[in-house]
């Protein structure tokens, strides 16, 4: 009777927990998103909270020496902040972010701090604009160890990229997190659509130093075979924790959602797919013009293969019966984030060069002279209007537009569009936060007692970026991991579904403090994790 009994109760376990797992399937399933308009405005947030962080900085030197207190405030700044705007303030995107400013012109309100250090000077002319040469591939000829100097607003964009995804990828578990921000089925934008594709934007505009060392080398570069010998060893580690990804899901009976990349295929196989095929895209830059060039005609072909052939209804509902079937979402889609990677790779190869002087505007010049050195020393904002036209004319229906929608799941051409627009206007604000605060990108100290510019060009960048976002930049991947393994724990331990907002606002905190603490303390002790 007892063994009866026993056996029943394990049943009704049994039964519980996967219905448990199919209700958190179905929270996740067959949802149509938002507007784009208002991802924008979510995610404005983080620019306007460095601007907050920037003042009190600049004004007061508050985070110098950095102190427990520091790192607090820090903290709910730059991920606090973030964390609010995609759950309480979900629905009053402009409310919170009016409140950051509000405490900005507080601060400035306030006198000066008497015992703040000396002020940050403005770059040299030689590196005073975002960025900006006149011409990528010239620019790159030139590179020396100190032409690619650390830049506080790219560093600043990536780690606020970086707490974003994180807090998301747990949050997106809880009620608190409003479903039109969780991935779309098919067709559509949503905060978590956009991750993804920011993920692999950033990783590609980094990509560029590489390529920027190799130009700059009087050396011919390295052959096919090596550059792909190369990226096979940047893959395998990536491709490895796909594999251990693969492995937990499925002999965990984790709750997944099938349809966003397969049956096999997860995120860190995109990944780790990336650097073998930018190492053949390498080989054809011999006849396309750019990267960006590369990136479009790719996403373009693409896009013209979805629309004439039956490719775009295999993706979408072809039966999963083989292991291409079974995983036709992540086979597809990782041809678009192969152009979003090339087109920030495009981005980082005229961002990370130290600019170029302007050339004296000459006497009697023509105002088309002076609005193309205008747009030449300013491609960053140039680029960023180029690819929102871009992606407009795409989704817009009529005769001057293609008719499309987005889809993360196909990554179409319109969401590679939207990817790189959206990305580059998060860009130009960071810069223009950098360019209002502290001067510019990389301004170095006005520090009588230095001896070279580069060490007081490090003081400068150390000033105007947050520890935090510093150091969830630096160490991005291993925090991702770190992040994807703490919510699989809590997903094990919670029932997400069924906790107040309070318990999910009070775990999603601790989640978010421990990964801060974690990425500033090998900040702290200068360590960085490769993978």
């Amino acid at each position: 009777m007892a063994d009866s009994a026993s056996s029943g109760g394990a049943a009704a376990a049994a039964a519980a927990a996967s219905n448990y797992k199919k209700l958190k399937e179905d929270f996740v399933s067959n949802l149509s998103g938002g507007s784009a308009g208002e991802v924008f405005l979510v995610t404005a947030v983080a620019p306007v909270a460095v601007l907050a962080w920037s003042v009190l900085q600049r004004r007061h030197s508050f985070f110098r020496p950095y102190t427990p207190l520091a790192f607090v405030v820090d903290f709910f700044l730059n991920a606090g902040a973030i964390l609010l705007a995609i759950t309480f303030y979900a629905d009053q995107p402009l409310l919170l972010n009016g409140l950051l400013l509000a405490q900005t012109l507080f601060v400035l309100a306030l006198p000066r701090s008497s015992s703040r250090p000396r002020r940050v000077a403005k770059k040299p002319k030689a590196a005073k604009t975002a960025g900006a040469d006149a011409n990528a591939s010239s620019a790159a000829t030139s590179v020396s160890s100190n032409a690619l100097p650390k830049k506080a607003y790219l560093t600043t964009y990536r780690g606020a990229m970086m707490a974003v995804t994180c807090l998301a990828i747990l949050a997106v578990d809880f009620r608190v997190f409003p479903r039109r921000f969780a991935k779309v089925e098919t067709w559509g934008t949503s905060l978590m659509d956009m991750g993804v594709g920011s993920f692999v934007f950033s990783a590609g505009v980094v990509a560029a130093r590489s390529v920027l060392k190799e130009r700059s080398s009087k050396s011919a570069g390295p052959s096919l075979a090596r550059r792909l010998l190369t990226s096979l060893r940047h893959s395998l580690p990536l491709i490895i924790l796909g594999v251990v990804r693969l492995l937990s899901v499925k002999g965990l009976d984790y709750a997944e959602h099938t349809s966003e990349y397969g049956v096999h295929w997860n995120f860190f196989f995109t990944l780790g797919l990336l650097p073998p095929f930018v190492a053949v895209a390498q080989s054809a830059l011999q006849i396309v013009p750019s990267s960006a060039a590369l990136a479009l005609l790719l996403a373009g072909a693409y896009q013209v293969a979805l629309e004439t052939t039956n490719l775009k209804a295999f993706v979408l509902t072809a039966p999963r019966v083989d292991l291409v079937s079974k995983n036709r979402e992540g086979l597809a889609s990782f041809i678009g984030y192969l152009a979003i990677f090339l087109a920030g790779q495009d981005t980082g190869m005229y961002l990370l060069p130290r600019a170029e002087p302007a050339s004296p505007s000459r006497k009697g010049g023509s105002t088309l002279a002076w609005v193309r050195q205008t747009l030449s020393t300013n491609r960053l904002p140039v680029w960023a209007a180029v690819w929102f036209v871009l992606h407009q004319l795409s989704i817009r229906r009529g005769p001057v537009g293609l008719g499309l929608t987005e889809s993360r799941r196909l990554a179409n051409l319109p969401y590679v569009l939207w990817v790189l627009s959206f990305n580059t206007q998060q860009l130009t604000m960071f810069y223009l936060v950098d360019k209002l605060v502290f001067g510019g990108e990389a301004a170095a100290q006005d520090d009588k007692e230095a001896k070279d510019g580069e060490s007081s060009e490090a003081a400068a960048y150390n000033e105007a970026t947050s520890v935090v976002l510093r150091a969830l930049n630096r160490n991005g991947l291993p925090i991702f991991l770190v992040a994807n393994l703490l919510t699989g724990l809590v997903n094990m331990t919670v029932p997400t579904l069924d906790v107040s907002q309070a318990v999910s606002m009070a775990i999603l905190i601790a989640y978010a403090g421990v990964l801060a603490a974690l990425a500033v303390a090998l900040e702290v002790y200068d360590l960085t994790i490769r993978l």
